[in-house]
């Protein structure tokens, strides 16, 4: 038996296999689970088929084909998710992956976009999406200290060293 690359810890068989060989996936990120095994199994067929047309068109094959041989997958990880529901004809993934190519390790993140239509496709991502804003308080030197002892921040962590 063989351990799924998508990262789920379960067989390739009963985890990603099924859906490369035509069952529907049932949320996003089995889809996205589902493309990822297959760039790693070089199963570009499957990737065109589970695009919508507009993802399609960005899907350059002859690049890929070419890449492939030198790339080799090390590991995907979800980071998180949104929609995909049974209700839902949206959902994202936001997933980051490490490979090698041409002797060097790579890493990124993307937030995936799927769609259902009458299965859930593929339909763009954003590479290595800008995370929300941090904002920034001032913090007054009377105010209680950020750390938590219950002292004022000019007594705490706020003292000139």
């Amino acid at each position: 038996m063989l351990h799924c690359p998508c990262g789920s810890g379960l067989d390739l068989d009963t985890c990603c296999g099924p859906l490369i060989n035509g069952a529907s996936a049932n949320s996003p990120e089995a889809l996205m689970r589902s493309r990822y095994t297959a760039f790693t199994l070089g199963n570009l067929d499957y990737i065109e088929g589970t695009c919508t047309e507009e993802a399609l068109g960005t899907l350059n094959r002859a690049d890929l084909e070419r890449s492939l041989p030198e790339t080799k997958w090390l590991e995907m990880k979800v980071r998180e998710t949104s929609g995909g529901s049974v209700e839902d004809v949206e959902g994202t993934v936001t997933f980051s992956f490490r490979y090698t190519y041409g002797g060097r390790e790579h890493s990124q993140t993307e937030l995936a976009r799927f769609v259902r239509q009458a299965r859930w496709l593929y339909d763009g991502s954003e590479i290595n999406p800008k995370g929300r804003p941090v904002r920034v308080a001032s913090i007054g030197r009377n105010d209680p200290c950020p750390c938590g002892s219950g002292k004022k921040y000019k007594k705490c962590c706020g003292v000139a060293a």
